[in-house]
């Protein structure tokens, strides 16, 4: 009975917390010892995280040699027009990833510098943040602030935008903590009306509050699960200090705020008439117009940096058309092709849908809809028809809601 518990003399042990193969379960051999399967785990864990740390400095580093006319030239390639908007978001992301190295290096921080997209609905605010996302190869999330509700309320907790960040980093925290957010329909969630022509959602206020505890330096608990229906679950720790928030919203009726504060007026014996949203306004925007309009001065004054986005003409609607990387008719040229189809477009065609989605002042995201109603019949009846074929897109079809003809080609 003395011995029971005690180990035998010639038990194996795990050369790292000295537990017996009885204790241990199975040890691997190593030149002069032994280790054990937690002890294995625990090893491999510690490796993998100094890893994810050079990994995530390396990374900083590779944004930083990226210069902000190189940033630009990305942006370029997706991008049609908003040559303003590109130029402040370039040298924004720039510094942002810089300031990100220096804190690394120095004891002494220097503070992030959110930014605030505004500006007509379809004009790249979104393709914008998502582009430099890419391009600098960090985790990014879209998140809706009207799905956001303040807490005790049914909806989203704001902690949950920053659960999309660590799901699109695979759950690496410390990729996620120099990820970006863009946080959509931030004009949705102002907490007073200042004209007729804007709607407000009552708890606005409260949102922009809770969005506050997330915005600047912290340490957010996020529910690995999706918030209030786990309240048992262990929380994953996220530090905000280097992530990148971007708001974005349409602010209708911000450029009335301005021109009221600027002193123009819109009509009157020997003034012209503006357009809605013109960008010679909103680009004079400064944050106490977004405090007129229904931000709250706290929530604005960590968004230092504001990008005004202009609206498009059908010019620029033809050329987002043609030529950016991702265009809408490269996209479904490709796709046809792989039935053996090549599509033309005449000039007039083109032209003409431009007109439409102008007229319906749904910015680039309308191209798309009219585009797919007009090719409709054609991507139905072209897998059916074998050999390689040709279709001609006319305007005289579009207008007339007729289907464009498929030839066959000898």
């Amino acid at each position: 009975m003395k011995n029971k518990g005690k180990v035998k003399i010639d038990e194996l042990k795990c050369s790292f917390c000295g537990r017996p193969q009885s204790k241990a379960g199975e040890l691997i051999r190593g030149e002069s010892g032994y280790i054990c399967r937690d002890c294995a785990e625990a090893v491999f864990e510690l490796f993998s995280t100094i890893e994810r740390k050079k990994s995530n400095a390396v990374n900083v580093g590779t944004i930083v040699s990226k210069t902000p006319e190189e940033i630009k030239k990305e942006l370029d390639k997706y991008i049609i027009g908003q040559e303003y908007a590109k130029k402040v978001v370039s040298v924004a992301i720039y510094n942002h990833y810089k300031r990100i190295k220096y804190n690394n290096e120095n004891d002494t921080p220097v503070k992030k510098s959110n930014l605030l997209f505004f500006g007509p609905t379809g004009v790249g605010k979104t393709l914008m943040a998502e582009t430099i996302a890419r391009f600098i190869d960090v985790p990014f999330a879209i998140a809706d602030a009207t799905s956001i509700t303040e807490a005790g309320y049914v909806g989203e907790d704001v902690e949950n935008i920053l659960l999309k960040l660590v799901e699109n980093a695979n759950y690496d925290i410390e990729r996620a903590e120099i990820g970006i957010v863009y946080v959509d329909e931030i004009d949705k969630i102002a907490k007073m009306s200042s004209g007729p022509s804007i709607t407000r959602d009552v708890s606005g206020e409260g949102v922009q509050q809770a969005l506050l505890k997330i915005v600047e330096s912290t340490i957010a608990n996020i529910p690995p699960k999706g918030g209030r229906k786990h309240p048992e679950q262990e929380y994953i720790k996220l530090k905000t200090d280097n992530i990148l928030f971007i708001f974005g919203g349409a602010f209708v009726g911000l450029d009335e705020i301005v021109r009221r504060r600027t002193g123009k007026k819109n009509l009157g014996f020997g003034h012209e008439i503006r357009n809605i949203m013109e960008f010679a306004d909103i680009k004079n925007a400064q944050p106490e117009d977004f405090i007129k309009y229904g931000l709250i001065p706290e929530f604005i004054g960590r968004i230092p940096i504001l990008v005004p986005f202009e609206n498009l003409d059908e010019e620029k609607i033809i050329r987002i058309m043609k030529e950016p990387k991702n265009a809408v008719l490269k996209e479904y040229q490709t796709i046809m092709s792989m039935d053996n189809l090549d599509i033309e477009w005449e000039d007039d065609a083109i032209e003409y849908i431009a007109h439409k989605v102008k007229e319906k002042n749904t910015g680039a995201r309308g191209i798309k809809s009219i585009v797919e109603s007009v090719l409709l019949d054609v991507m139905f009846r072209t897998p059916s028809i074998k050999g390689k074929k040709k279709c001609i897109i006319k305007k005289s079809d579009i207008e007339k809601g007729n289907s464009p003809k498929i030839i066959r080609m000898k």
